[in-house]
């Protein structure tokens, strides 16, 4: 995996150095995390050339390895089941990962970063009337071809990624809830049920986010879905 990647960014740079790419497609440098040890989350390399290539060209500039720190402006719709209230509640104990909310248009806020790790951070604050309510999670790289999204309390998912109809889907296989290097799977039944997130682009800077929570006895639990834009997109 290591040479995968050290071989991809001798591509880039040399791709980068030789051909017109216009400003709004270029990637910055790597950032200097990804010189160290620790895996690095390459979604490229999990998804394959093929569904690599069928993502919009800003799709795989806003997850790629060398992606800059990015904050996205936009406004999102909160759905939430009675039983999703409940989920919501005991995770408060977990450093609140779900929004209990209920709310139509709501500005939102998403900011985007490297961690120390390889990972890629995902903080999402959510402007309400009574405050914002930020959620924070980081994907890394998972076992067997996966990815392992973390919330600050532990909690975590592993997940799938593919491509579909041109949007990137993440989509979970199972609940962990992870403490050092520990970790503990969570049986179905105990949790919000399997996630289904989808980022796909709708062109001139713009991006719909949603994601979907079903539980096998419930049913959907959560739903939330947003428009936000992208500041590094240019018509250029």
């Amino acid at each position: 995996m290591q040479r995968h990647q050290q071989s991809l960014l001798q591509e880039y740079t040399v791709l980068r150095s030789v051909l017109p790419i216009p400003a709004s497609w270029r990637l910055p440098a790597v950032p200097p995390a990804l010189a160290g040890g620790s895996p690095v989350l390459d979604l490229q390399g999990l998804l394959g050339p093929e569904a690599w290539g069928r993502l919009p060209l800003a799709v795989q500039r806003r997850f790629a390895i060398a992606c800059p720190q990015t904050r996205y402006q936009g406004h999102i719709d909160l759905q939430v089941s009675p039983m999703g209230r409940c989920f919501a509640l005991c995770a408060k104990l977990l450093g609140a990962p779900l929004s209990g909310q209920r709310a139509h248009n709501m500005p939102t806020t998403v900011r985007v970063y490297h961690d120390a790790h390889g990972g890629m951070v995902w903080e999402r604050a959510f402007h309400a009337a009574g405050g914002v309510h930020v959620v924070r999670s980081t994907k890394q790289s998972g076992p067997m071809g996966s990815v392992i999204e973390r919330t600050d309390g532990g909690l975590s998912m592993e997940l799938q990624v593919f491509e579909e109809d041109g949007s990137l889907v993440f989509q979970s296989r199972r609940y962990l809830f992870c403490l050092g290097r520990m970790r503990v799977r969570v049986p179905a039944l105990l949790t919000p049920g399997q996630c289904r997130v989808e980022h796909r682009d709708l062109g001139h800077g713009l991006f719909r986010f949603s994601l979907d929570m079903t539980h096998p006895l419930w049913g959907r639990t959560f739903h939330q879905s947003g428009v936000f834009t992208d500041p590094h997109w240019s018509a250029a």
